[in-house]
């Protein structure tokens, strides 16, 4: 849409589908790209689930404290054909945790998430080649303090 700004809520989520690279990042591409590569079908039914999921999510962490701005899904086919999700979902590494109360549109957000510890690394000027730098101990306890934060928020109290 446009008249966006930095942080913006969409007005309805919207599915981005990437492959996996060989090596390196994942590589975006187009919902018909995916629809050429893995047919019409398995497309529209793994962006309905995706939506559907990352919706039912977000509407309870929204409740409890935390938009999730964004999050990734990762599906694999079995040898018997069956859609399956893999790996972690709804993590602070796969998904931007904000805080609901700090939300303000048009600037970076206060977040529980890896953002962190990315915006580390940029402020070092890493090249983003390996090997990663190592992390100083204030920087991986602060990002163990907003894990742990993330998590006593969705799951409240004992």
């Amino acid at each position: 849409p446009d008249n966006l700004k930095e942080s913006d809520k969409l007005p309805e989520p919207i599915f981005t589908p990437a492959i996996k690279s060989m090596s390196g990042h994942d590589i975006n591409i187009t919902e018909e790209q995916m629809a050429l590569n893995e047919g019409e079908e398995i497309t529209q039914y793994l962006k309905e689930k995706s939506l559907l999921l990352y919706k039912k999510v977000s509407e309870y962490a929204y409740k409890r404290g935390i938009i999730i701005a964004d999050t990734k899904f990762e599906f694999g086919i079995t040898p018997d054909n069956k859609i399956i999700l893999i790996d972690e979902i709804f993590t602070p590494d796969s998904s931007r945790f904000w805080d609901r109360n700090k939300y303000s549109p048009g600037k970076s957000q206060d977040s529980y998430d890896k953002q962190f510890v990315r915006d580390y690394l940029e402020s070092i000027n890493w090249n983003k080649q390996p090997p990663v730098p190592e992390l100083p101990d204030d920087i991986v306890e602060k990002t163990r303090e907003k894990y742990i934060q993330a998590y006593k928020i969705l799951i409240g109290p004992k």
